[in-house]
């Protein structure tokens, strides 16, 4: 990693470091440890203020399926269901929550991770540091991954996609403080920048995410009775595979990404998990 860099870097929309610094002093203590800087406000902190948060900003670099490439960081659907992304570089363990406007945590929300190694390259053919999981009773999530590589054109990131229970996807990615391709990186925001601290030979991020969503999906664990849908071949409870064809409501699915179901991710109502061929 290099070393952070807390000059006056231009953010979009006229927001300079030294401005997002200060701003992250006022709303939350700032911490410097070893070398890297936790920069960004939590949205935990933001809620005591009683008022709505804002969402966490959608950011696309047109990486949506294009799995025939060979190169760059392509979304590639069917991950495995996992907290831990296995692969030799530099640990690095991601947490956080994940909230509505309403500062209220969402339990059950989809969180799909995907990432370069420590090399800077995607694996397009398998499923290295690829793996999608779900938010707990209390909105909180856990990723043990290591520290991505750098690639040309872009600075260290982790993409991810989260999406709540009959809701839309967020597309976005996570970024490091003081990495100097901050700069110059066309994507970058600096709203996702992660707290970053060292711990021992790894690091520790943590990032709230705060998804478009004014009430609160279910906060129930998943349930194992059976849907009460016309088309009852799909059912809560049950593990699908990639592949796997259900009818629910008269229709016919596939399934895009292995999962267990539960209630909330009928077929209809997770696209991310469903596509309607009939």
């Amino acid at each position: 990693m290099e070393p952070v860099d807390l000059g006056d870097e231009e953010r979009p929309g006229g927001i300079t470091r030294k401005t997002l610094l200060k701003a992250a002093l006022i709303g939350a203590p700032m911490s410097i440890l070893a070398g890297t800087a936790a920069h960004a406000s939590l949205a935990r902190d933001a809620a005591v203020t009683g008022g709505p948060l804002l969402p966490t900003p959608f950011c696309d670099d047109d990486d949506d399926p294009t799995v025939e490439q060979i190169e760059g960081p392509y979304f590639k659907p069917n991950s495995p269901q996992r907290t831990t992304l296995p692969g030799s570089g530099t640990p690095l363990t991601v947490s956080g929550y994940v909230f509505g406007l309403s500062c209220r945590p969402l339990a059950n929300v989809l969180l799909d991770f995907w990432q370069a190694d420590r090399n800077g390259a995607y694996d397009n053919a398998g499923f290295n540091f690829r793996g999608h999981q779900y938010t707990g009773t209390d909105g909180s999530y856990k990723l043990t991954t290591i520290v991505p590589g750098l690639y040309p054109g872009r600075t260290r990131h982790i993409h991810v996609k989260a999406q709540a229970p009959n809701k839309p996807v967020l597309t976005t990615q996570l970024y490091f403080p003081g990495e100097p391709r901050n700069n110059t990186d066309t994507i970058y925001d600096a709203r996702l920048l992660m707290n970053v601290r060292s711990n021992g030979a790894g690091l520790e991020a943590t990032f709230d995410f705060v998804l478009n969503v004014q009430g609160a999906p279910p906060t129930g664990s998943p349930s194992a009775s059976p849907t009460t849908g016309p088309g009852r071949t799909w059912q809560a409870g049950r593990t699908y595979t990639a592949g796997d064809t259900v009818t629910y409501g008269g229709s016919a699915y596939r399934c895009i990404q292995g999962h267990t179901a539960q209630v909330g991710w009928e077929p209809p109502n997770v696209p991310s998990l469903w596509q309607r061929v009939g």
